[in-house]
């Protein structure tokens, strides 16, 4: 996802095995009681949606009525689009207004579209129907990923800090440390709130962190190396093999099934997956345009 990492990482990995295949180092038994330690769940594939192969997957969010939004990144190629999920037609889309800009994140809130970008520190926000710039936002550090409460916007930084942002102002209105078994989860990027927990993808790793919003503390680790295995499978075969950097990014959660879509970098699937204790809310879809 860092471009500017991403030169200094090749001497020192593989592409044959990948950094994607890596996870997050066991936590020293000692370190926390037994009854602390996180589990680890297998995701259960439902069905397979195209995705583009061209996409690189930074913001990813359901939006009810069978559509997603998504942002990708690359300076150049930075954007936020709106697709139908059961095609993978793109039904309006958006170029990063800033063109020197890596773009980040996108989450929709009141019928408001809120883009990162990675080191410019500044946000965007898009009418989320028409695509159509309705505002701009500083911040300082960097941005990676974002996502909602229905209330909030929750955003992460490469840091184990989540930020809950005021969205009418951006401002800063509490912040948690992520840890697992007491240590600080580092390099936390695509975000998704479900359940009453916040989903993130780890950069680098096959793996999601379900956390509490309250604590910080990850509960639950989602094990998504086979989506991965199956993605790079895929591109093989067509030729296009994926990179190092061409990992999983991309949660959404479908309400009224009570699943999560899972995509990646690049990746020309989107899988949606059942996980275990995650359930629908109120059995119905809830829109977020």
């Amino acid at each position: 996802m860092r471009a500017v990492f991403l030169l200094s990482l090749l001497g020192l990995v593989s592409l044959n095995t990948g950094l994607a295949q890596s996870t997050p180092p066991a936590p020293s038994p000692a370190s926390a009681p037994a009854s602390d330690a996180p589990v680890v769940l297998i995701p259960v594939i439902v069905t397979r949606y195209p995705h583009d192969r061209a996409a690189f997957t930074e913001g990813f969010q359901y939006l009810g009525n069978s559509t997603y939004i998504e942002s990708t990144g690359l300076v150049g190629e930075s954007g936020v689009r709106r697709v139908e999920l059961k095609t993978g037609k793109v039904l309006g889309k958006v170029a990063t207004p800033l063109a020197t800009a890596f773009g980040e994140g996108v989450t929709v809130l009141g019928g408001v579209a809120y883009h990162l970008t990675w080191q410019d520190g500044l946000a965007f926000a898009f009418d989320a129907e028409t695509m159509k710039e309705v505002g701009r936002y500083r911040y300082g550090g960097e941005g990676w990923g974002l996502t909602t409460n229905g209330k909030d916007l929750i955003m992460s930084n490469g840091t184990p800090t989540l930020v809950w942002r005021d969205p009418k102002t951006f401002g800063v209105k509490r912040s948690v440390t992520v840890t697992d078994a007491g240590q600080p989860v580092k390099n936390i990027n695509e975000l998704e709130y479900a359940g009453g927990s916040v989903y993130a993808n780890i950069w680098l790793t096959d793996r999601i962190a379900r956390i509490d919003p309250q604590t910080g503390r990850v509960t639950a680790w989602i094990d998504v190396s086979a989506l991965t295995r199956e993605a790079s499978t895929s591109a093989a075969k067509l030729g296009k093999p994926l990179t190092f950097d061409d990992i999983p990014n991309g949660i959404a959660y479908v309400p009224e099934r009570g699943t999560l879509l899972l995509t990646g970098k690049r990746w020309g699937t989107i899988f949606e997956v059942k996980i275990p204790g995650l359930g629908t809310t109120n059995g119905r879809a809830q829109p977020r345009r």
